[in-house]
């Protein structure tokens, strides 16, 4: 079974027509709201993270939605579940990094609780106030696919953590994603027609999947180094090509058009199949 399997039921069964983006979109409270866990063992290890950069990314993997979404990071409630070997300096340390992840976010409330490991269960909420949100499903047939910064970088810092290395540009990025609320803002305050954006904490080729997936159609994009990697925590976005003048910092990397038989076409190798992308999958690996 895979993750996209247990989706499938759980829309199923709860018959919701929230799932299938990172945020739900309430519009009738004007907010986004997300919910991200962050468990030792599965997402971080003690030996390679302070308690501040595990206080960081569990934050940041929530605020990245938020931004992806368009909305604006407002507020923040935590739960743990920690060992009872866990001191008072570990949770000073944790809580300022959740902090210094937050963007601006202020954290409300929450729960606390014992348990055999770290888990970090944070959800977190955004304002639409002024702001068009985005969605999957809304590229639309000549749409530029737009991004920006460097990939595969956090990927490679993964694999000098494994390879015992400390310290170094690539596990520093890992550790501490640095996002960029000014690319979301900029979309999200200025556009007025349907849009779709995603971060890239999966990869870049598992985000364009997606989005086309969703919209129906296919995107064709340009092999980016490091695209197949995760966790880089851009943003990733379909726009028109009328209002690219309003962006600033961004390249284009692809375009969307009518469905061709494949869901992603990268220089011409075409996926119509999310496994062909051979990404990491919590439940298969």
């Amino acid at each position: 079974m895979k993750e996209e399997d247990f989706i499938k039921i759980i829309q199923k069964q709860t018959e919701s027509t929230f799932l299938g983006d990172d945020c739900a979109y309430l519009k009738d409270l004007g907010i986004v709201i997300t919910q991200d866990n962050f468990i030792e063992d599965v997402h971080f290890k003690k030996e390679w993270a302070t308690p501040y950069q595990i206080g960081y990314k569990s934050a940041v993997v929530n605020i990245s939605d938020i931004l992806a979404s368009g909305g604006k990071p407002k507020y923040l409630t935590i739960g743990l579940s920690l060992p009872d070997y866990t001191d008072n300096k570990f949770i000073d340390e944790l809580y300022c990094g959740i902090k210094a992840g937050s963007y601006g976010a202020k954290i409300i409330g929450g729960d606390i609780t014992g348990g055999s490991k770290i888990f970090i269960s944070i959800t977190a909420i955004g304002t639409t106030v002024d702001r068009k949100i985005s969605s999957r499903k809304n590229a639309k047939l000549g749409y530029a696919v737009i991004t920006y910064g460097n990939f595969g970088i956090s990927s490679k810092g993964l694999e000098e953590l494994y390879q015992g290395k400390k310290d170094t540009i690539a596990i520093n990025t890992h550790l501490e994603p640095k996002l960029n609320p000014e690319f979301s803002e900029r979309i999200a305050t200025k556009i007025k027609t349907d849009y779709a954006m995603m971060d890239t904490s999966d990869g870049l080729a598992d985000a364009l999947f997606k989005i086309a997936q969703a919209s129906k159609c296919t995107i064709k994009s340009i092999y980016i180094d490091g695209m197949f990697g995760a966790e880089d925590y851009n943003l990733v976005a379909a726009v028109p090509k009328d209002f690219l003048p309003e962006i600033n910092n961004y390249k284009i990397i692809g375009e969307v058009v009518d469905f061709n038989g494949a869901v992603l076409e990268i220089d011409g190798q075409k996926y119509s199949n999310y496994d062909e992308l051979n990404l990491y999958d919590h439940f298969g690996g």
